[in-house]
């Protein structure tokens, strides 16, 4: 220990009134050096001086508000000088802040906020104690220290490389692998990474720009992450057009209408299916994940580091939107081929358009409407409406006691529609009841815990009958506690794709890709021929 430091100790003086608070716990912050024995605190922002094993009596001022790469900085050579500079500035803010202010704004400092009152009395107490007199030229001696001292030897605990409590940590990524048993945030199994094949393609399909940087060849199969770039004016006008940010972007806010026109309008919102075609042979898509990266995000909402991870291995703009999705394609054999050509078919996944409201008085009544997909006019005729109770032991749940009563109502449409057309009971039906409540214990939410037949969560329609001419259809209203008295008020949907698939060559014979690795028996695995 620092001989003047252990003095000081001795001497029992309170330096509070300058600014340092003494300390007795090793309290640390993220940005606290790692082996710093913290002596005393600021009293704001965190700020707190130091010793660091290692650098003998050497005293650092550490501050978690600074820039980054500027939280730590030496102060004095040893305990001796940081009180000669204390006696020469009066307060500790001067000499914490020295490493950003010139000469002239450090002195500026010191002249309009000079040690007056128990400040000015505690610096004469201490000169006395510890025989000391103040430091000539404080801002030269702090300056030279801090340009002659090599900050990379300071070393630092886990915290301060934790994105979530150091937001200015550089990111040190793994080695960049992909897995057929796998996503953008781990695998399981045994098997080895997959071979990455560099291919550089672009395309344009379905009013988007995307590319197709690399496919990878697994034991498995073939894995290909398509990235899918969204233009930044048509994120902004979308998120000001439903106003919404990082505090309102919850599905909770918006009625499920709202929700499905949202998803229409959302740029970063495509749902497609890629199959491929490799050396002739169709392969079809077994599972899938993705990322999503939006720019008009304010940074403390960045996206998690599996989306920078992904966006930097492939060098995609920042300045744009970005959605990559990773499919993975079983091979259609024991083994992996040589891939000699390949090609991709993508398919725009149905989409939902709200349509029209409607209620239904008796069997019989009828409602004409407008079909947006086909440009055609159609009638609904109800056969017939009912009451209907479920089971109880439909559920399942001991705890939770559900509702069981709804409206089935039996329609027909006409002219029968070429597309898919379904029909939603606009309640949102009864919330369930808990038999025996229990503390801090988790209430399903209403809107959530009632999608068993026609409420909030999905389709309510059966299609019932072989004669395409005349479809028997079955719509279901929500769950509630009492028998449905009012009439339902019906939300009808339509369903369609609103561009055509598209096939584009990825890789042609005269760059065939022949397999360098062989399959480890674990890794085989049994296919069809």
């Amino acid at each position: 220990m620092d001989k003047t430091y252990e003095k000081f100790l001795r001497s029992g003086m309170d330096l509070a009134a300058v600014g340092i608070e003494c300390c007795r716990e090793n309290t640390q912050y993220f940005c606290t050096p790692k082996g710093a024995s913290v002596f005393g605190w600021a009293g704001t922002d965190g700020i707190h001086f130091c010793f660091i094993r290692g650098f003998g009596g050497m005293v650092f001022s550490v501050n978690p508000m600074n820039e980054s790469q500027s939280y730590v900085h030496p102060l004095a050579k040893d305990f001796s000088d940081f009180l000669r500079l204390l006696l020469a500035c009066g307060n500790e803010a001067a000499l914490e802040q020295a490493w950003r202010w010139s000469r002239e704004e450090f002195e500026a400092f010191l002249l309009k906020n000079p040690a007056a009152g128990e400040g000015e009395k505690t610096l004469k107490e201490l000169a006395k104690a510890m025989k000391l007199t103040p430091m000539e030229q404080p801002w030269e001696y702090i300056r030279k220290l801090q340009s002659d001292f090599d900050y990379s030897r300071i070393k630092y605990t886990e915290d301060y490389y934790d994105i979530d409590l150091n937001p200015s940590a550089e990111i040190a990524f793994p080695e960049w692998k992909v897995y057929f048993d796998g996503n953008f945030w781990g695998h399981h199994g045994r098997a080895h990474a997959g071979k990455e094949i560099r291919i550089h393609k672009e395309l344009d399909w379905a009013g988007y720009h995307w590319g197709i940087p690399s496919v990878y060849s697994c034991s498995k199969g073939l894995v290909i992450d398509f990235c899918m770039q969204a233009d930044i004016e048509r994120i902004r006008g979308f998120m000001e057009k439903w106003s919404l940010s990082s505090d309102n972007d919850f599905r909770e806010n918006f009625t499920r209408e709202q929700q499905l026109q949202i998803e229409l309008d959302n740029p970063l919102c495509f749902h497609f299916t890629p199959r491929i075609l490799l050396n002739g042979k169709e392969l079809l898509t077994s599972h899938g994940c993705s990322v999503c990266y939006n720019p008009c995000l304010p940074e403390r909402c960045m996206q998690d580091l599996e989306t920078k991870w992904a966006m930097d291995h492939y060098g995609l703009d920042y300045d744009c939107g970005w959605v990559i999705c990773r499919n993975a394609f079983p091979w259609a054999g024991r083994r992996r081929p040589v891939i000699k050509k390949l090609s991709v078919t993508m398919e725009q996944q149905s989409v939902q358009i709200p349509g029209p409201h409607f209620k239904i008085h008796e069997p019989g009544e009828s409602f004409p409407f407008y079909n947006p997909v086909s440009k055609m006019s159609h009638t609904l005729t109800v056969e017939s409406m009912e009451q209907e109770i479920l089971s109880r032991d439909s559920f399942g749940s001991k705890r939770w006691i559900y509702p069981t009563n709804c409206m089935v109502m039996n329609y027909r449409i006409s002219p029968e529609p070429e597309n898919r057309i379904t029909i939603f009971d606009c309640d949102e039906g009864d919330q369930p009841l808990e038999k025996k409540p229990e503390e801090n214990a988790f209430y399903p939410a209403a809107k959530q815990a009632i999608c068993i037949i026609g409420g909030a969560g999905g389709p309510a329609e059966i299609i019932m009958g072989d004669d395409s001419r005349s479809y028997l259809r079955t719509a279901y209203s929500a769950l509630h506690f009492e028998p449905v008295r009012e009439d339902v008020e019906w939300h009808m949907v339509f369903h369609t794709k609103q561009f055509e698939e598209e096939s584009f060559s990825l890789l042609e014979e005269e760059f065939c890709v022949f397999s360098t690795e062989t399959d480890s028996p674990e890794e085989r695995f049994d296919a069809d021929v």
